[in-house]
């Protein structure tokens, strides 16, 4: 047996060795350069707050750089009852939060990027209030963080396939 295994690992390692000009996305100096110089004008409210500090901290955020970029987030959310038990009373909730994103180059103000992420998750709801109320705080969290992950990745793809860098 740790032979075959032995002998996977080498066949593995000899096709991936056949993968010339393989970089990863991180990889590359000018995505995490200019994803750092995305300034997020997130909408206010609590769902707001926490996907522009998601975002931020995914971007690795350079607060003493001047920004290359801004994006203008819309969101939206939605909650629907799911598991209803016999005297109609939810149990279960899913949440959905979409996030339309507008980036532009500074400090021209002309549109580099446009996109929009859709993230669907549920949650249990309690009978006590508190516990209700903390599921959906945690499950409004665990959306911004989703879409901001989302929102980082096309980001990062889009800046290595060569988009067009503001001039700073």
């Amino acid at each position: 047996m740790k032979r075959l295994v032995i002998l996977a690992a080498a066949a593995t390692a000899l096709a991936l060795g056949g993968c010339a000009g393989f970089q990863p996305l991180y990889a590359q100096p000018e995505v995490v350069k200019n994803l750092a110089a995305i300034q997020v004008n997130a909408p206010s409210g609590r769902t707001g707050y926490l996907i522009r500090q998601h975002l931020d901290d995914a971007f690795a955020k350079d607060h003493a750089a001047t920004p290359a970029y801004a994006m203008d987030l819309q969101l939206g959310e939605a909650r629907y009852p799911r598991g209803v038990r016999i005297d109609n009373v939810a149990t279960r909730y899913e949440y959905v939060l979409t996030a339309n994103y507008i980036l532009k180059s500074l400090p021209s103000g002309a549109l580099a990027k446009r996109g929009s992420v859709r993230v669907e998750l549920t949650y249990d709801s309690a009978d006590q209030p508190y516990a209700s109320i903390s599921a959906q705080q945690d499950a409004q969290d665990r959306a911004a963080d989703e879409a901001a992950r989302r929102i980082e990745l096309e980001l990062a793809v889009w800046l290595a396939n060569g988009a067009k860098v503001a001039q700073r």
